[in-house]
């Protein structure tokens, strides 16, 4: 599988965060365990650290992972290589 160039990783990220954000009970664990607050992530909604971050968050719980890849319509694996793409 190749990876996916940066403008695809950012644009994969701001999808799954969108999904995770529309998920009450997944937002509100987000929040939690990432310190941010809805003002904080748009503030920094641009940058590929915080979109890392997101993916991160999603990939260190399986179920949420497998569960926004499939309500964007991707792999949970491109979820994984975005991340990484965006940490480079």
């Amino acid at each position: 599988m190749l990876s996916p160039t940066t403008n695809d990783a950012e644009a994969l990220a701001l999808s799954a965060l969108a999904a995770t954000l529309s998920d009450e009970r997944r937002a509100a664990r987000f929040l939690d365990l990432t310190g941010l607050s809805p003002d904080g992530i748009r503030e920094r909604i641009g940058e590929r650290s915080m979109l890392a971050a997101a993916l991160a968050f999603l990939e260190n719980h399986e179920p949420d992972l497998v569960e926004v890849a499939e309500a964007i319509g991707c792999k949970p694996e491109a979820l994984i290589s975005a991340r990484a793409e965006l940490e480079r």
